[in-house]
C-alpha cells in the first residue's frame, strides 16, 4: 500500500515538474497569439479608447500590472504604479475638464554586472489614446470609440510580451531594464514628463530610452521606422545590421527625434530610439481596429527589439548621449 502511494506521488511530481518546464519554454517566446490576446483586451468596447483617469484607467493598470507579476518583473521598490495627475486637453474655446488622477506602471528586471547594474535600459509604451473622440487630438468628429489598436494597444502587447522573453534570458542582462507603461501621452506626453521630473532612478544613470508607438502595421515592405539611433555611439549601424536576419528593412534616422514619449528624455540628454511601423488613415480615428494588425509582422517588430536590448544591455556596449539636431 505504502509503495503505492510513493509510486504516484513520484509520478505525479515529475509530470508536475515537466508542466513546470513546458510553461517556462512557452514564456520565453514571444507569440502572435497572446499580442492579440493583449490588443483584444485593450481595444475592447468595455474599455472604451483607454481614455485618462476613472475605474477603466484603473483597469488597464491593473492588467499591465498582473501580466508583469505573471512574467516575474519585480516592482520598482514597493509599487509598480507611479501616480499623477493629468490636465485634459480640450479644443481651443471649449470648457476646461477637470484634472484626473492616472499612473505611470514600472517593472524592474535586474542586470548581473556588479557595476553595470547600476546602468538602466528604458523599454517604454504608453497605453492610454482617446476615449469617445471629440478633444484636440482625434481626426475624426464622430463621437464613437476610439479603439486605438496602432496607436498603442500594439506598443502596450509589445511592452508586456518583450518583458516575458527578457525575464526568460535575465541571467544574460549586464544592466538592468526598466519596463514603463505611460499614461497620458494623449494629453502632450504627460507621463513620460513626469517620470523625467521624478525619476525612479537617477536620470544619469539611464544610458538608452527605447519607445514603442504604433508598432502594429508592418508593411509589404518590412520597413520599421526609427528616430534617434544616432544619440549613442554606432546607433545607426547597430539598429541597420539588426534587421535582416528577422527579414526587416530598417528604416534608421539619426536624428528626428519627435512625436512621442522619448522626446521626454532626450530633453534630459539621454539616448533614445524611437521606434514605430508608420502612418496611416486611422491614426485617431474609431477605425483603428484589431482586425488591421498585422501580428506576424508586429512578432518580428518585438524580436528587432528584444534583440536591441541585449545587444546594450547584454554587454559593456559603450553608451553615451550624442546629441542630435
Amino acid at each position: 500500500m505504502y509503495k503505492e502511494f510513493y509510486r504516484r506521488r513520484f509520478y505525479i511530481t515529475l509530470l508536475l515538474i515537466g508542466l513546470g518546464v513546458n510553461f517556462l519554454i512557452a514564456q520565453e517566446e514571444i507569440t502572435e497569439k497572446e499580442l492579440k490576446d493583449h490588443i483584444v483586451f485593450l481595444t475592447s468596447n468595455k474599455n472604451s479608447g483607454r481614455y485618462p483617469g476613472g475605474k477603466i484607467n484603473r483597469k488597464i493598470v491593473s492588467y499591465i500590472i498582473k501580466d508583469f507579476k505573471k512574467a516575474g518583473v519585480s516592482s520598482f521598490n514597493e509599487s509598480y504604479k507611479q501616480t499623477f495627475t493629468a490636465k485634459l486637453r480640450v479644443k481651443k474655446g471649449a470648457i476646461p475638464k477637470k484634472e484626473v488622477k492616472t499612473w505611470n506602471v514600472i517593472g524592474l528586471i535586474e542586470g548581473n554586472d556588479p557595476e553595470l547594474k547600476k546602468e538602466y535600459v528604458v523599454l517604454g509604451a504608453h497605453y492610454d489614446h482617446l476615449g469617445t473622440g471629440g478633444g484636440p487630438s482625434s481626426k475624426s468628429d464622430k463621437i464613437a470609440i476610439h479603439h486605438g489598436a496602432d496607436d498603442n494597444a500594439s506598443g502596450t502587447s509589445a511592452l508586456l510580451e518583450i518583458a516575458e522573453k527578457l525575464m526568460a534570458n535575465k541571467s544574460a542582462l549586464k544592466r538592468s531594464v526598466l519596463l514603463v507603461a505611460f499614461g497620458a501621452e494623449e494629453q502632450g506626453l504627460l507621463g513620460s514628463r513626469y517620470f523625467v521630473e521624478n525619476s525612479v532612478v537617477p536620470l544619469s544613470q539611464i544610458k538608452l530610452m527605447i519607445n514603442m508607438d504604433m508598432v502594429g502595421r508592418l508593411n509589404g515592405e518590412n520597413h520599421v521606422y526609427m528616430g534617434g539611433a544616432g544619440t549613442f555611439p554606432n546607433g545607426v549601424e547597430l539598429m541597420k545590421e539588426l534587421g535582416p536576419p528577422l527579414n526587416l528593412s530598417p528604416i534608421v534616422h539619426a536624428g528626428s527625434v519627435g512625436g512621442s514619449d522619448h522626446v521626454s528624455f532626450y530633453e534630459k540628454n539621454i539616448s533614445v530610439l524611437g521606434i514605430h511601423t508608420g502612418g496611416h488613415p486611422q491614426y485617431h480615428t474609431p477605425e483603428d481596429t484589431v482586425d488591421l494588425i498585422n501580428f506576424k509582422g508586429q512578432k518580428k517588430v518585438c524580436e528587432y527589439v528584444y534583440s536591441t536590448i541585449m545587444k546594450v544591455a547584454g554587454s559593456d556596449y559603450k553608451m553615451e548621449f550624442i546629441y542630435q539636431e
